[in-house]
């Protein structure tokens, strides 16, 4: 398995050789810090759709747990950040296991879908793919990120939605 994460990763890396690929996981990779994008996305539709505010404020939280949750978990594993590539951005810590990007950009795919927002998951897609172009994560990174994101989302996908809740 760390072979192979190892040389999917360095290909994609390479693809960071073109400047316009390289800028586009640069502008990525900070948009998606600390999930910034995907909250700011979340608050702005709770307060353009007055009538579902709570499920929109819900989704966004469901986002933040998410984030938090991959951070504990990067604390307690510790993968150091691949050593092989050179990286195309600096990250805020230098643990890689799960990528955080990768865990609120899948929750704010799975969540804000569920509530109308078609255009996320392509772009949640973006995000991860750029985490791998940049040079920080490892596949396997990404792809426990995501499953983590779906996995919160889908589990409060009730609670997101509830009646009585809006």
């Amino acid at each position: 398995m760390d072979d192979m994460d190892h040389r999917i990763l360095s290909a994609l890396r390479g693809c960071g050789a073109d400047p316009r690929v390289a800028s586009a996981a640069r502008g990525l990779s900070l948009a998606g810090e600390h999930g910034a994008l995907w909250l700011a996305a979340g608050l702005t539709a709770a307060a353009a759709d007055g009538a579902r505010r709570g499920s929109w404020l819900r989704a966004t939280a469901l986002v933040a747990g998410a984030h938090l949750t991959s951070t504990g978990v990067k604390r307690l594993v510790r993968r150091a950040r691949p050593g092989h590539v050179e990286p195309l951005v600096r990250t805020v810590g230098r643990y890689s296991f799960p990528s955080s990007h990768a865990a609120s950009a899948t929750a704010a795919a799975v969540a804000f879908r569920a509530l109308g927002a078609h255009g996320i998951p392509p772009l949640a897609a973006a995000m991860c793919l750029s985490r791998l172009v940049a040079g920080v994560h490892y596949p396997s990174d990404v792809a426990a990120g995501a499953a983590l994101g779906a996995l919160t989302a889908r589990l409060g996908a009730r609670w997101m939605t509830g009646s009585g809740h809006d």
